[in-house]
């Protein structure tokens, strides 16, 4: 993926440094609590709720089975309509690819819309490097960009930061990236507002480039969607004289009739609104309307890697609502920066480590970033089951195992530190499978359960550290059984 969160440490250690900001949990605690209750609130508005997710379920399942043939009716359809198709294998091809783009018009500043395909791969970092500036339109993302901070939500970047915070970032980093924040500015939502619109009014009227992403590719126009709240996103696809686009090949659907559903689940799941105040699709270029030169940077970056695992490919069903950060009890505590990727939050626990891969110690502690209460597959829109791919990437750590990375098969050696857990799995299989040992330790267990400490020594102390060791009962259920029933499986 990007380069951009390099050098982060393991989940525990950044979660552990996070719980301990009083004023981040505040702000997370505030604005996750908001946005699920008007979530829920808009849901409930729908009827149908559970069929439209079902529905956005299995277009997702059938588009990627038939990924291959849905992308080439897409670029055919780009193609024809005058847009110019181009593929990427990894970030550093797309970035190679853009940065050439943007060099070809001449210029060396442009405008962006919110995108995560772009953070993903580092586009603004490799934009830098050869020249050019990229400016962040979102209000989110310019408060990010502004204070050279780091994304740590999908939907709001800056969920992180309060309006005392956002005010003096704006005070005293504005001035430097264009118009300077207006004098005596406060933290009034209105005054914080307006002094981005104004500080941003200016780019969108001087830029001749523009770089989105998109939320949906529609296969059978080769239209491209974007849905947003700000209204920055129509400025940038449609001001500029020449307009560059990065999406992640999982973000195609074959029709129109399929994109329907997804405009009634996504707004509601996350803006918690009935449909997105500005929705915008431009199907190739036309004359007199909109950029003259459109291009389509089309982004594997590991989706075809994990498109081959068959419980894991289910992450690519994601459209990016959010909705699983905002039900989920160890974001709201550790926030997004102690995921180290622009994918925090339960999907990013899921998604990243396939993505890049499990083998640094960040990806392959996400898999352990949950509690698997199953908040999260409960209000995804398109039913990602989450906890489920969870504990395959858990096995996938702690086991090792046969992957695809880069189209080529692979088999993995286990991660380190996994060794008492892989012990304790062996034992475990080893006692299943002989019940007269298992029953022989049950009842051990049963009558020395007043022996037994209330903490785990060595390795276990980390997990008794936060939990309570379930205490052990008076007899095994089957000496109960056997007393109560006398043996009799058809006693009631």
């Amino acid at each position: 993926m990007s380069g951009t969160f390099v050098g982060m440490p393991a989940f525990p250690e950044g979660a552990r440094d996070a719980v301990r900001d009083t004023t981040l949990r505040g702000n997370l605690r505030h604005a996750t609590h908001t946005i699920r209750a008007k979530r829920a609130k808009a849901v409930a508005e729908v009827s149908d709720w559970a069929a439209l997710r079902e529905a956005g379920r299995r277009i997702k399942d059938h588009t990627l089975l038939h990924l291959d043939r849905y992308l080439e009716q897409l670029e055919a359809a780009v193609t024809a309509a005058g847009g110019t198709v181009h593929w990427a294998a990894d970030a550093e091809e797309a970035n190679r690819i853009v940065a050439r783009l943007v060099k070809e018009t001449g210029e060396s500043e442009v405008v962006k819309v919110k995108s995560m395909a772009t953070q993903e791969i580092g586009l603004n970092e490799a934009l830098e490097a050869e020249g050019i500036r990229a400016y962040e339109t979102d209000l989110a993302e310019l408060i990010v960009q502004l204070g050279e901070d780091r994304p740590s939500h999908i939907l709001v970047p800056a969920i992180h930061r309060n309006r005392g915070e956002i005010r003096d970032v704006f005070r005293s980093r504005m001035g430097h990236w264009g118009r300077p924040a207006p004098e005596g500015l406060t933290d009034s939502p209105a005054e914080l507002a307006e002094a981005a619109r104004l500080h941003l009014r200016e780019k969108f009227l001087r830029a001749k480039v523009g770089i989105s992403g998109a939320n949906f590719m529609v296969a059978e126009t080769g239209t491209l969607v974007v849905v947003e709240s700000e209204g920055n996103g129509r400025m940038c696809l449609t001001l500029p004289e020449t307009l560059i686009s990065v999406v992640g090949i999982e973000k195609v659907v074959p029709s129109w009739r399929d994109l329907e559903v997804f405009l009634q689940t996504l707004p509601r799941s996350s803006t918690a609104e009935r449909m997105n105040p500005y929705t915008s699709t431009w199907t190739g270029t036309t004359d007199g309307d909109g950029p003259r030169v459109f291009h389509l940077v089309l982004l594997d970056n590991g989706r075809t890697d994990t498109l081959a695992d068959e419980v894991g490919r289910q992450a690519l069903r994601c459209i990016r609502c959010s909705a699983c950060l905002n039900v989920c009890p160890v974001y709201e505590r550790a926030g997004g920066h102690a995921y180290g990727s622009v994918y925090p939050g339960p999907i990013g626990a899921i998604l990243s480590p396939q993505l890049r891969g499990t083998g640094s110690a960040i990806d392959a502690s996400l898999p352990y970033a949950s509690s698997l209460c199953g908040a999260c597959y409960e209000v995804c829109p398109v039913a990602i089951d989450i906890p489920e791919v969870l504990v395959h990437l858990r096995e996938r750590v702690a086991q090792g195992g046969p992957v695809t990375r880069e189209g080529n098969k692979v088999v993995l050696k286990p991660a380190a530190g996994h060794g008492a857990e892989r012990a304790a799995m062996r034992a475990a299989r080893w006692a299943f499978r002989h019940p007269g040992a298992l029953r022989a330790g049950q009842r051990l267990a049963s009558r020395t359960r007043r022996l037994h400490p209330r903490t785990l020594p060595g390795p276990g102390r980390a997990w008794t550290g936060s939990r309570d060791l379930p205490a052990v009962p008076p007899e095994p259920f089957r000496d109960w059984w056997q007393r109560t029933h006398g043996g009799q499986d058809g006693a009631r």
